[in-house]
């Protein structure tokens, strides 16, 4: 089994690749459903891996759920000790301890380096087992204040959708949780299969986890009359252009403070740090998809430089373009 404490540093073994899912009594369905959809269907036609997908519990029998109804669950939880990858994908009770059971699983299983996921509250599992400390995470921004009253020794950053510390994940509540099983996807398989799968669901490919948890004004589903919808659309695919607030804002015929105060309530974030993301994530798809070089990369991304896309890249991802290269084919 080959894992990785940080994207690009090796490719994990997806030949069968074991994910494994904590199910609880009393689990909201849609929190379970969020990385069975992703990791729990059969896509091979999309080129994704066959994973050998497991539900297990620490509870025996039915388990209740939040909506009415009960699920069988027929994996215990010695299906965590040889899995991959772990997700915790919520929790009933931030103020319940989870089961001691569980908790000796999980430690196990980060201990011989299993990738560890935490969606919503399932972040309050992971700190219970100590994983958290000492490190970066994010939750339910409502519980924000509870966490970090609990768990002072977490770098908790509760504005953030989700949180990458290599062998360890944690994401904001509900559709956040999506949002970071997608991102796990491309660690494992890269940008074609998770752009797959994010097709079918019909969601956006890739939200970095930067991006702000509570966004007041929504983008519009539709770029029909709405210039700063149709704006970044363009921009998304005129990457290599020197943008800049300026020249953005001259082109939504808007002034710069109108446009700025838009584009935070459309997108939860500045102009700088929403252009940086869309130009990482191409990068990553070119180096993923392409052998073009790492200046060409740079260039067609919009970074001008091959230094100026490797200082970026190394901040963002803690590796180097060619390193992520190297990892996501295995070499």
């Amino acid at each position: 089994m080959a894992t990785s404490a940080s994207p690009g540093d090796t490719r994990i073994d997806t030949r069968r690749h074991v994910v494994a899912v904590v199910a609880f009594d009393r689990i909201s369905p849609f929190h379970l459903s969020v990385p069975c959809v992703v990791f729990g269907e059969d896509r091979r036609g999309g080129g994704v891996p066959d994973f050998d997908f497991r539900v297990c519990a620490a509870e025996t029998g039915a388990l209740a759920t939040t909506a009415g109804f009960s699920i069988a669950v027929t994996h215990g939880l010695e299906a965590l000790a040889d899995a991959h990858t772990i997700i915790v994908p919520s929790w009933r009770d931030p103020g319940e301890a989870p089961p001691a059971a569980l908790i000796d699983a999980l430690r196990a299983a980060h201990e011989r380096g299993a990738l560890l996921v935490g969606l919503c509250l399932g972040a309050f599992v992971l700190a219970a087992a100590g994983i958290l400390d000492g490190r970066p995470a994010s939750t339910h921004w409502a519980w924000a204040d509870d966490f970090a009253r609990r768990y002072p020794r977490v770098r908790l950053d509760p504005d953030v959708l989700y949180v990458d510390d290599g062998n360890v994940l944690t994401s904001a509540g509900t559709a956040a949780g999506l949002d970071c099983c997608l991102h796990v996807l491309r660690k494992i398989s890269g940008a074609q299969v998770a752009n797959y799968v994010a097709r079918r669901l019909v969601v956006s490919p890739h939200r970095q986890g930067g991006q702000a948890q509570y966004v007041q004004q929504p983008m519009p589903t539709s770029p029909r009359g709405d210039r700063l919808s149709g704006l970044l659309d363009w921009v998304s695919g005129h990457l290599a252009m020197p943008h800049t607030l300026d020249t953005l804002a001259a082109r939504a015929l808007m002034s710069r403070r109108t446009f700025t105060r838009r584009f935070r309530l459309a997108t939860g974030t500045t102009v700088g740090a929403w252009l940086l993301a869309q130009r990482l994530a191409r990068a990553q798809q070119l180096l993923e998809s392409t052998d073009e070089s790492v200046e060409s990369i740079a260039a067609s991304a919009g970074f001008g430089s091959a230094a100026s896309l490797r200082q970026h890249f190394g901040e963002a991802f803690r590796t180097s373009p060619s390193a992520w290269r190297r990892g996501f084919r295995g070499d």
